[in-house]
């Protein structure tokens, strides 16, 4: 047998007005989008059916006992109407069966009025239509009841007053400046006179004339410093500039405001007004992700709200917004470097991120990049166009700590050399040759440096023999072999290098170690098929240590300083240490202090031996 639901009216009030809205401050958004929206159908009607027209007004009037009205000249409501409208939850609004457009109003879903329910508990609506039938009144509870009297003295003109009693610790709500500041937080763009009255007060208007980027001036930079003041307004310091805003498939208008400080994460913020009415001020999706460095400021009057008001509905249209703004953000940055580049410099310098993600998908911005941002080389900090005059292959680092470890050696070696271990740095480098395709862009491979690296003669590399087998003996610990070569900077004893091929070799041993048995056997086959590949000491013949090193006589203080050697390298490298070299390093430093210190051990008479001579010292 087909049965119906049975609906808990006081559960689904209490559902919708304390838990679709964030807060109860948006009672005042709500009656003020209804009143606006009468005002609209008022405008609307046809020649002849309004025997009165007059301008929109809206009125917030608190009595002395705190009682809120809210009066409006809009359209009103018949008697059938307010059953059909006021007292049906999920019905369609009054436009739609008024065949108005659905852009015209604020409103959306008709349920605005519940809202009211978090301020006072009856919300008693007095109306006369503008068809000239008998005024009515309406009085709601939250607890789901409702009565309709037809009243012909409760609204003496044409138009709705909706009356507000604060229920218990809610009186606030209705205080006179809290009622100015929401609805003009609210409404302060509406194209409708909207007032508070209050007792003792004089009347004040709430709504401005125009929204602060409908303002024109002859001058566009009186017009541009304008805006400037509006937005440290709105963001709490100046703006570094001001973009224009527009898509008309949108019916969309306003400005961006570019930050005045760095900030990576994409936080919303952005200010969306629906047909001139505040939606929220912490709007998100609006821009491309990477214009985190653009707070926007716009009216619509096509996006579609949420259902609670406080947000956008994420569908096609706003995907179209996003793309549409995020193109005017990008123009724009393509008109400072044309025409202000000191401005755009002073941009860079800030939002560098920002430009760096798009340039990964725009060549254009890429070439901006390529010309405009400076990048970290071994040659100083230039642009990367600059950096690569006269070079056809264009290496990078991939990480910040190869960059610092090998940028002087690699650029002694006639190999420079660009940073590219900050965000976006790699794939701008690959992208390069989509705009210069005599560049082929490379990332270094240690071992090819080290090959760069200048021998020494033969039959001398030969008389160091035995200062490299015991090298050669100490490294195999640590699954390193010694190599020695003359380089700058002087000041480097040791380089430990890890080609590409050996740091991939190393990986497969890693995970072969710790592999099951099915795995073990087929990370053996890559194994064998390899050519062994090992990371390589590289000892600098120019600094004056391994001359004096290798000149000594094989033994432990011999093998003590490779080590030492050994683990400086890593340390000097950002190189991680494994235990088996930590191990190593506290061994070769003890050892060398104690053979520092030798001599016989304090408390026993012994003179303690002399330092020798400044020149003497080994």
């Amino acid at each position: 047998m087909e049965q119906r639901f049975r609906v808990d009216l006081r559960g689904i009030v209490d559902l919708l007005s304390q838990h679709l809205y964030s807060s109860p401050r948006v009672y005042a958004r709500e009656l003020l989008q209804n009143a606006a929206d009468a005002i609209t159908a008022r405008r609307a009607l046809a020649p002849g059916a309004d025997p009165a027209p007059e301008p929109g007004r809206v009125v917030f009037e608190i009595d002395p006992d705190g009682t809120l009205r809210v009066h409006d000249n809009g359209v009103g409501l018949t008697e059938p109407e307010v059953h059909t409208f006021l007292a049906s939850v999920g019905r369609t609004s009054k436009r739609d069966e008024l065949g108005f457009a659905r852009q015209d109003f604020l409103g959306q879903f008709g349920i605005g009025l519940l809202s009211c329910f978090m301020v006072a508990d009856t919300i008693e609506v007095a109306s006369r239509s503008v068809t000239g039938t008998p005024a009515v009144r309406w009085t709601g509870h939250a607890d789901g009841r409702y009565t309709v009297v037809v009243d012909d003295a409760a609204r003496p003109g044409i138009g709705t007053t909706v009356t507000l009693r604060p229920r218990p610790g809610g009186t606030h709500w209705f205080a006179p400046d809290q009622v100015a500041d929401l609805v003009r937080a609210y409404g302060h763009l509406l194209d409708v006179e909207v007032v508070r009255h209050a007792p003792d007060t004089d009347e004040l208007r709430l709504t401005e004339p125009q929204a602060p980027w409908e303002v024109d001036h002859e001058d566009p930079d009186v017009r541009r410093e304008a805006l400037l003041d509006y937005g440290a307004q709105l963001l709490g310091s100046r703006p570094m500039d001001v973009i224009d805003l527009r898509m008309p498939e949108a019916g969309l208008v306003g400005v961006g405001f570019v930050l005045p400080t760095a900030n990576t994460v994409q936080t919303g913020g952005h200010r969306v007004y629906l047909k001139r009415m505040l939606l929220t001020e912490n709007a998100v999706g609006l821009v491309p992700e990477w214009a985190f460095f653009v707070r926007c400021v716009v009216d619509t009057s096509v996006l579609r709200p949420t259902a609670s008001r406080e947000g956008l509905y994420d569908d096609d249209l706003l995907s179209q917004v996003q793309e549409s703004l995020g193109g005017q953000i990008r123009d724009w940055l393509l008109d400072l470097s044309v025409h202000h580049p000191d401005r755009l410099a002073a941009f860079l310098r800030v939002h560098h991120l920002g430009v760096k993600a798009l340039a990964v998908r725009d060549d254009e911005m890429l070439r901006l990049v390529d010309a405009g941002l400076p990048f970290e080389t071994s040659r100083g900090t230039m642009t990367l166009r600059a950096f690569r005059r006269g070079a056809t292959v264009l290496r990078y680092a991939e990480t910040v700590d190869e960059f610092r470890a090998l940028a002087a050696i690699a650029s002694a070696a006639g190999t420079p050399l660009v940073n590219a271990g900050y965000a976006y740095d790699t794939e701008i480098l690959e992208r390069l040759h989509r705009i210069d395709r005599s560049v082929t862009v490379r990332r270094l491979d240690p071992g090819e440096l080290a090959a760069r690296l200048e021998p020494l003669p033969a039959e001398q590399e030969a008389e160091l023999a035995t200062f490299l087998g015991v090298a050669r003996g100490v490294l195999a610990e640590f699954g390193c072999v010694p190599l020695i070569r003359q380089f700058d900077p002087v000041t480097v004893p040791a380089l430990y290098v890890v080609s590409r091929r050996a740091h991939q070799q190393e990986s497969v041993h890693r995970n072969l170690a710790q592999a099951d048995e099915l795995w073990s056997d087929v990370l053996s086959a890559f194994a064998e098929v390899e050519i062994e590949h090992r990371p390589e000491l590289v000892f600098n013949w120019r600094h004056p240590l391994i001359r004096r090193i290798s000149a000594g006589p094989p033994g432990a203080t011999l093998r003590h300083g490779i080590e030492a050697l050994y683990g400086q390298a890593l340390l000097a490298g950002h190189h991680p240490l494994r235990a088996v070299d930590t191990a190593a390093l506290n061994r070769s430093f003890l050892a060398l202090l104690d053979r520092a210190f030798s001599g016989p051990p304090a408390g026993t008479g012994a003179a303690p031996a002399a330092d020798p001579p400044p020149e003497e010292i080994p």
